[in-house]
């Protein structure tokens, strides 16, 4: 396993086997845009369903929305975002580039060395008009996070969900952040999706639930198969927290270009549900009935980023082995994140073997996600599967047109077993969820 995979090893990976393609690229592409490819938009499906499932699916204290992208613009007045949302710009005097102010080491221009204009605020939101007239009057904002959208549906949800707190309301959304500076491919781009919670808990509960969610959040990527040694927790210092935060961890992962955040958790108290219900007079507080008492919640949010994570996962399942004098390039991918669970690959294309693999795809593909592949060598094929982690292969010989069986090759180990086609479903399905295939097991529930 490589030390530290090189961006441009994923970047090559990507466009070459689907995952991810410059955006609008026959027209010389567009800067910080991406396209999520064949194989790209199932890996980040992926990603999102294993965090609907452990947010919301696996829980009775958690339920889902899906907000609207373009929101009323005095949303974004009340949450700070129109006066606080962001960065300090400056000019280069000679290439006439632009920075962030404070992600420069010197006060010169990294590019060209020359000298930088004084710093002056940028705000990161885009702005649009609602409507047939430019005017103030219609001006509304792309949203840069989903997370407002919650804060003002908290009074909708709680009432719909007859839940008592603490409550949870989850949202995978796209948010949209005109940043000054973009690059490392789709860790900072302008148009992301994030998957965000926003945990609603009593005052005075908050810091333990701060505790748990950090263990939560962290442990969820170890058990998707991100390293150890790869993540960190960092505590914000006071200096850095934001101003509606009371505390805030960072899960950091060891990208090419270093420790960056992947997700944050914070604790916002009770900033935003108070903000909101000055800024609209709407009255947004919690009843206890146990307590026969009313107080506004406190908030623990867990944010990450579904492009962060979709590249983490790509960079650390990424590995190069040498197989008989030959290099193999591999993503170790968890099963439940592969694009492609189970390849069918027909020793060739002799017309003999084709009605038989084509009926081994029809019974697996509705269980799984297939791929029919009979282009190339055999050994070729298996290279390709390889490449976009797809954890199991599915050889049909021609002995399997004697005895009914067919090979699985193991993507990680490389061990083969051959199987019988009616149990084949069965075996697959035990094996990619890491189990272990009990046949005496299959039998008896077929004899009930």
């Amino acid at each position: 396993m490589p030390d530290r995979v090189g961006m441009d090893k994923i970047v090559s990976l990507c466009k070459r086997r689907g995952f991810v393609f410059p955006s609008s690229e026959i027209y010389g592409g567009l800067a910080s845009c991406w396209d999520y490819g064949p194989m790209g938009v199932e890996l980040k499906r992926n990603v999102k369903d294993a965090w609907w499932k452990a947010i919301v699916q696996e829980r009775d204290d958690v339920v889902g929305l899906d907000t609207a992208i373009m929101m009323h613009p005095r949303v974004w007045v009340a949450s700070g975002h129109v006066d606080g949302f962001t960065d300090p710009l400056v000019d280069c005097k000679s290439c006439h580039l632009r920075w962030r102010a404070d992600e420069l080491e010197r006060q010169i221009c990294p590019k060209c060395g020359g000298e930088v204009t004084e710093p002056r605020l940028f705000n990161l939101m885009f702005r649009t008009f609602m409507g047939p007239v430019e005017e103030e009057a219609s001006t509304v904002y792309l949203r840069p996070e989903t997370a407002q959208g919650i804060f003002v549906n908290f009074e909708n949800v709680v009432t719909t969900s007859r839940k008592k707190l603490p409550i949870g309301i989850a949202q995978i959304g796209k948010s949209f952040r005109n940043e000054i500076t973009t690059g490392n491919f789709i860790f900072r781009t302008r148009e992301f999706e994030q998957f965000e919670l926003e945990y609603f808990v009593r005052p005075g509960a908050d810091e333990q639930w701060l505790d748990y969610w950090v263990q939560e959040r962290f442990n969820w990527y170890v058990k998707l198969g991100i390293r150890k040694e790869n993540l960190r927790l960092r505590q914000h210092g006071k200096d850095e927290l934001a101003h509606y935060a009371k505390d805030c961890y960072d899960i950091d992962y060891l990208f090419p270009m270093g420790w960056s955040e992947l997700e944050g958790i914070a604790n916002r108290g009770d900033f935003d549900l108070t903000q909101h219900a000055k800024a609209s007079g709407k009255e947004l507080t919690y009843y206890d009935a146990e307590a026969n008492e009313k107080y506004v919640p406190y908030v623990i949010e867990p944010s990450g980023g579904v492009d962060r994570s979709v590249l983490a996962f790509l960079l650390d399942a990424y590995d190069e082995e040498e197989i008989e004098g030959e290099k193999r390039t591999v993503l170790h991918l968890n099963p439940a994140l592969a694009p492609i669970k189970v390849a069918i690959l027909p020793l060739s294309r002799n017309e003999k073997l084709t009605p038989l693999a084509k009926d081994v795809n029809k019974r697996l593909c509705s269980s799984f996600v297939t791929d029919y592949d009979d282009s190339q060598s055999i050994g070729r094929r298996y290279r390709r599967q390889d490449e976009i982690g797809t954890p199991f292969c599915v050889t049909v010989d021609f002995q399997s047109l004697e005895d009914e069986r067919v090979t699985i090759r193991d993507r990680d180990s490389l061990a083969q077993i051959r199987v019988p086609v009616e149990e084949l479903a069965c075996i697959l399905d035990a094996k990619l969820r890491g189990e272990a295939f009990n046949a005496s097991a299959l039998w008896a529930t077929r004899q009930k």
